[in-house]
């Protein structure tokens, strides 16, 4: 099913996949905190959304 991915969702997951595991590890944290902005949570949650909405429709398909 990632191929059938566009390049916007396959950027999206490099860029949520690491803040997953990073964000388990409390010393890391405080970093990735400070690294996201309001504006950039809620456009990661919007896209993260659409994604989410777009495998849904694929997998019902």
């Amino acid at each position: 099913m990632y191929d059938s991915f566009s390049d916007e969702y396959k950027d999206l997951l490099d860029f949520l996949e690491p803040l997953n595991v990073e964000a388990r590890y409390p010393t890391v944290k405080d970093k990735i905190m400070q690294s996201l902005s309001e504006e950039k949570c809620e456009l990661l949650l919007n896209k993260t959304e659409e994604l989410f909405l777009w495998i849904k429709t694929k997998l019902l398909k």
